[in-house]
């Protein structure tokens, strides 16, 4: 519907209006005036009824939950009110007043718990109205509306809801450690390492001393570095003088060219340093003979 059609519709809805108001107001009016109230008073009775009845409407309109109901029953409670008092109006005829005629004070019913009842209604409206009008202008006043997500506040909390699954699916959080460069004269000492903590847990990282952890693995591997003392051999150390004794005894019928430091190591069985050393004698003495 365009603009000029809402307009008129609600400029009839308007017009509808202010004539049921004309008309109720007439009924209560006179009402007003059978159960004692004054010329100003009754004229002002019908606003004190209906007039309730448009707030409550209103409020019902702007409030939501709890308060919308609270509004909700106070415009049905008085909208059956004025109801029961235009049906009375309707049933006692001298309610009824031709203009500039003055209504007498009169009864509501015959019967007595019914007169009382409708006198007790009739009255306790304006109170009704002070109360209960008072109370929605508050709850109107101190309503605050919901605000209207836009696409990027939605965008933001697919995004933060993306996040938290994502990080929930993993099985805990390890801290990362960045390790100093190889071979750098500067990261010597060796940096801490950290243990994983699991997620949810208050994040505390404990420095604990580096150590070296064996890899383990399924063949058997020769053992490397210094042997103790009680797995070398019992065999004594022998001086310069034996090893060159041996090692002559050993090359006796070798010639010059077998005369190696690789040969002696093997027959004589000593260090590649002392087969050198044996090597070099051993041709120098050689030479001399010859």
């Amino acid at each position: 519907m365009n603009r000029t059609g809402k307009t008129l519709l609600v400029a009839a809805l308007v017009a509808v209006v202010a004539m049921a108001f004309r008309v109720s107001w007439n009924a209560l009016r006179d009402i007003a005036n059978a159960v004692g109230a004054d010329d100003t008073a009754a004229t002002l009775y019908p606003f004190v009824v209906d007039g309730l009845m448009a707030l409550a409407l209103v409020a019902t309109l702007v409030l939501v939950d709890r308060d919308r109901k609270f509004a909700l029953r106070v415009l049905g409670t008085y909208t059956l009110a004025s109801l029961v008092l235009n049906y009375v109006h309707g049933l006692v005829p001298e309610l009824h007043s031709d203009e500039g005629v003055k209504v007498d004070w009169t009864r509501l019913a015959d019967w007595d718990p019914a007169n009382w009842a409708l006198v007790l209604l009739a009255t306790s409206l304006p109170v009704g109205s002070i109360y209960f009008g008072s109370d929605l202008v508050a709850k109107v006043l101190h309503h605050r509306p919901t605000p209207i997500p836009t696409a990027s506040t939605k965008e933001e909390e697919s995004t933060e809801t993306v996040m938290k699954r994502s990080t929930a699916d993993l099985p805990e959080s390890v801290a990362l450690v960045r390790l100093p460069d190889q071979g750098a004269a500067d990261h010597l000492k060796p940096s801490p390492v950290y243990k994983p903590i699991p997620q949810g847990d208050t994040l505390q990282l404990d420095p604990i001393e580096r150590r070296t952890v064996p890899a383990e693995s399924t063949r058997s591997r020769r053992a490397t570095g210094r042997l103790p003392e009680s797995a070398k051999s019992a065999r004594p150390k022998r001086t310069p003088d034996q090893l060159l004794d041996e090692a002559r005894k050993a090359t006796a019928g070798w010639p010059d060219a077998k005369v190696t430091a690789e040969g002696i190591r093997r027959e004589v069985h000593t260090s590649p340093a002392n087969a050198r050393m044996l090597r070099d004698t051993l041709l120098a003495e050689r030479a001399e003979v010859v």
